[in-house]
């Protein structure tokens, strides 16, 4: 690792969190939610020092750091077209990523034990951006935000390699093709749409009933309920001591409901209605191309061009806002994509040949 390289781009990533946090305050309209991305702003130009106090004690030149015109651009449009959360999820994701190569650099770098201690401060503070933009995900209630775009890169990818796979049968029939995969994808939609509404249901439910029979036991056994506590506490290796003064102070079935259940007020018909539109959006891309061809193989390029638009301008998006590698989250997307795409098609072809299909319609 070039230590010195990696503490400019530190520099850098943080005066340019700082400048786009500071800008996206003046946007925002909650003003709740101003004041923390004011208060971070300032925490994050204090990481910005840290790096150039760092470079100097090196002898190494402070690099220029250039607005992120493109990242506010993008900020500004979704604020203003949509929720304010959508943003704060993708920050989230970036303050995360920022964490873990802090932690290296902590590990690797040869730094004094003043600078260490000063690193560790701002680990604790990423992670407590982190914490805080994945609560304000929370507050707004959009915090499966990024449940959207993952559905969608599932009915993406999936209704690609289905139609990829057909292509290789339907040849001279792409209508069938479109047919098919729109079938199929209306199917993955439906069974992601319903799984989501009964996986959130489902947790509510023995959510609910987990709490009935704590509000009972505290009700007939005190005791007991206090030592079902204490055995959740111990699966959690939280010290005994601790245990004994968290048990000591629990005198109420409420709060020993909290302690032992995480509570969950996800709507379920919001999430599966959330789950199945994003699955089905994402059918879209690979699928409309078959439609209007006149063969499968006229289609097949602009099925997996659009589908890579797609999961182009996801992975753009999400690496832009969040302020991770644009190049290497577009790659891993697409080439999920196109690797399922390729290895359908693939497997097509072996059904055609093993079993001797000939369609020629």
């Amino acid at each position: 690792m070039n230590f010195i390289e990696k503490a400019k781009e530190f520099y850098i990533n943080e005066i340019n969190d700082y400048e786009f946090y500071m800008f996206l305050s003046e946007k925002v309209k909650d003003e709740n939610l101003k004041e923390n991305l004011i208060r971070i702003a300032n925490m994050e130009k204090g990481h910005a020092n840290f790096w150039k106090q760092f470079l100097e004690k090196n002898n190494a030149p402070i690099p220029q750091a250039s607005p992120a015109k493109l990242r506010q651009a993008i900020a500004l449009i979704l604020n203003k077209f949509t929720n304010p959360v959508l943003v704060v999820s993708f920050l989230e994701l970036g303050e995360s990523g920022g964490v873990k190569e802090y932690y290296d650099f902590l590990n690797n770098a040869p730094l004094s034990d003043e600078d260490k201690e000063k690193l560790k401060k701002i680990i604790v503070d990423e992670i407590e951006h982190e914490t805080f933009f994945a609560k304000e995900a929370e507050k707004f209630g959009l915090s499966n935000v990024r449940d959207f775009v993952l559905g969608m890169n599932d009915g993406l990818v999936e209704i690609l390699g289905a139609v990829t796979g057909l292509s290789a049968v339907y040849v001279n029939n792409p209508l069938m093709v479109a047919v098919s995969g729109s079938i199929v994808g209306v199917a993955g939609a439906l069974s992601m749409g319903i799984g989501a509404f009964i996986s959130v249901r489902s947790q509510r439910q023995v959510n609910k009933a987990l709490n009935e029979k704590i509000e009972i036991l505290f009700d007939v056994s005190p005791d007991k309920a206090l030592d079902t506590l204490r055995e959740h506490l111990e699966e959690m290796n939280i010290p005994s001591q601790v245990i004994e003064e968290i048990v000591k102070k629990v005198d109420d079935k409420k709060a020993i409901a909290k302690l032992l259940i995480k509570e969950d007020d996800e709507n379920e018909i919001r999430s599966g209605l959330f789950t199945g539109f994003a699955y089905l959006f994402g059918v879209l891309f690979p699928v409309l191309p078959y439609f209007f061809a006149p063969s499968s193989l006229v289609a097949l390029p602009f099925s997996i061009l659009f589908a890579g638009l797609a999961l182009a301008t996801v992975g753009f998006v999400i690496a832009t806002l969040s302020g991770i590698d644009i190049r290497k989250k577009i790659m891993e997307m697409v080439i999920a994509g196109f690797s399922a795409a390729g290895l359908s098609y693939l497997f097509g072809k072996a059904i055609q040949a093993i079993f001797g299909i000939e369609v020629d319609i």
